[in-house]
């Protein structure tokens, strides 16, 4: 019985400490550090191969 009480009162003592607008604040961030990376490579990549196409003539 003690145990099942000590797991009850780790899990309530995480349910409060993190609540779930910090983990999905959490995800957004690194969604949008991850996609803000994706877009200035794509960026890069297209004006790289612009340059290729144009610049030798």
């Amino acid at each position: 019985m003690k145990s099942k009480l000590s797991i009850i009162l780790v899990a309530l003592i995480t349910s409060l400490s993190l609540t779930s607008c910090e983990v999905v604040e959490g995800i957004f961030k690194a969604g949008m550090g991850v996609g803000a990376f994706a877009v200035i490579i794509v960026i890069v990549l297209i004006i790289y191969l612009i340059i290729k196409m144009f610049g030798k003539k």
